[in-house]
């Protein structure tokens, strides 16, 4: 698990309030990982291999 769940609700209540579902931490966990692999992927086909922010 790359997300901390407990962030997840501290950003949830700054944003207004927000109730946080018991599976929101999976499905986000899910897609930063996504993110991460393709990022990677675009650094490699730059012949790089430190990840920089424009590989998102």
């Amino acid at each position: 698990m790359i997300v901390v769940r407990a962030k997840i609700k501290d950003v949830a209540n700054d944003m207004g309030r927000f109730s946080v579902s018991s599976d929101f931490a999976d499905a986000l966990d899910a897609k930063v990982k996504e993110i991460i692999r393709a990022a990677c992927e675009r650094a490699k086909a730059n012949g790089r291999k430190t990840l920089m922010p424009r590989d998102i």
